[in-house]
């Protein structure tokens, strides 16, 4: 009996603390495995809002590199005979990846990469993506002769590896204004076109891309300068609904006639989707814990202020448009007003769009916040 009550205390203390301990780890693989979840649901969730498409594995040698095909193709040459003949890019998940997140790094600066792929039909493939060690501004990007010299050191460490891959395009960044091509981008592209094609021109705005959460891409071609669009304006439409800047505004159209867009998609094949699954684990906190809010402050505030001058103008444009009606309306008829009415509700109606957009995704990205502090926040551990 006495060394029963000697021993009592001891054995209490060592059953508490065995019962803190199978807590402490019942709660670390309770939280282990919500975050196995959760990485899981975000990269799902990346791949359905950017249509990245699984290449069946027993397909996946149609994504080999054939040297003697594309000698064929380079040597055939179809696309000099017709100025529309590619019609579509397909980007590996991978390169995309890339891509964006170098984007995304610049900032408010454009930055510049290449892209490393194959021709196949009226198709690019994209396998392969990567950076050059160039100074962008935040409104041009210019390769010098460090680039070029790194560009070809590069591309020897390819085949010395077994990536027989070309160069088939360039990609930039148009942080904030859209994907489409300025004066300067359809003078670059026309003369890579000129000595190294076929060649391809990708855009990606990294600011919205941020915003909607899904990557807002383009792919261009220039015509030849003989050559004359039956749908000179269509290249600008890629931009999508979003407005163009006020800055950008006098540009953005002014050489859509000069050049057109691709239709992109994406692909992951078996070895891509173990790649991405490694970036994806690198990254995937990060991604989670951070605030579209937060990190696209500089951004929102923009548009903001973008929008409200753009409401401005169309005030002041408004108010000399019916200053002059009224001074001319003994001239002519009511139906010459009726035809600017219209347009003025269009200008209105635009800018409406234009508002309404913003509030939307500044509302999302607080129910997004408040969506994690009540989900992580009752995570936390309370002791037995």
């Amino acid at each position: 009996g006495i060394v029963t009550e000697l021993h009592q205390p001891s054995f209490t203390r060592f059953t508490h603390f065995t019962s803190i301990r199978c807590a402490a780890s019942t709660f670390s693989c309770l939280r282990d495995s919500v975050a196995t979840a959760a990485m899981e649901t975000a990269k799902k969730s990346w791949e359905l809002d950017n249509n990245i498409q699984l290449i069946d594995p027993k397909r996946d040698g149609l994504y080999n590199y054939d040297p003697e095909g594309q000698k064929a193709t380079a040597d055939a040459r179809p696309w000099a005979r017709d100025a529309n003949y590619f019609k579509h890019v397909r980007i590996s998940a991978v390169a995309l990846v890339k891509m964006t997140m170098h984007a995304r790094s610049g900032g408010d600066l454009e930055v510049m990469g290449l892209m490393q792929g194959y021709i196949n039909d009226d198709t690019f493939v994209v396998m392969d993506a990567f950076r050059l060690p160039v100074e962008g501004t935040e409104t041009r990007v210019n390769a010098q002769g460090e680039a070029n010299e790194y560009l070809v050191e590069y591309l020897d460490l390819c085949r010395a590896q077994g990536r027989q891959e070309n160069v088939v395009g360039w990609y930039h960044s148009h942080p904030g204004y859209g994907c489409w091509l300025s004066g300067i981008d359809v003078e670059t592209e026309a003369l890579q076109q000129q000595f190294q094609d076929p060649f391809l021109a990708v855009v990606i705005d990294p600011d919205r891309t941020i915003n909607a959460g899904k990557v807002e891409i383009g792919a261009f071609r220039t015509y030849p300068s003989t050559y004359t669009s039956d749908t000179p304006g269509s290249a600008a439409s890629s931009d999508g609904a979003e407005a163009v800047p006020l800055a950008k505004a006098a540009e953005f159209g002014a050489h859509a006639s000069r050049y057109s867009s691709l239709e992109v998609s994406h692909f992951k094949s078996t070895l891509d989707s173990h790649l991405l699954e490694l970036l994806w684990h690198k990254y995937w906190v990060q991604t989670l814990s951070q605030s579209p809010l937060l990190t696209n402050r500089d951004f929102g505030s923009k548009q903001m202020l973008d929008l409200s001058s753009k409401i401005r103008e169309t005030t002041v444009a408004l108010a000399r448009s019916r200053t002059s009606q009224s001074l001319l309306m003994g001239t002519f008829s009511g139906s010459a007003s009726g035809g600017g009415g219209k347009v003025a509700d269009r200008v209105v109606e635009k800018l409406a769009q234009d508002s309404n957009l913003i509030a939307t995704k500044e509302k999302s990205g607080l129910v997004a916040g408040e969506v994690k502090a009540k989900l992580f926040n009752n995570l936390a551990y309370r002791g037995p």
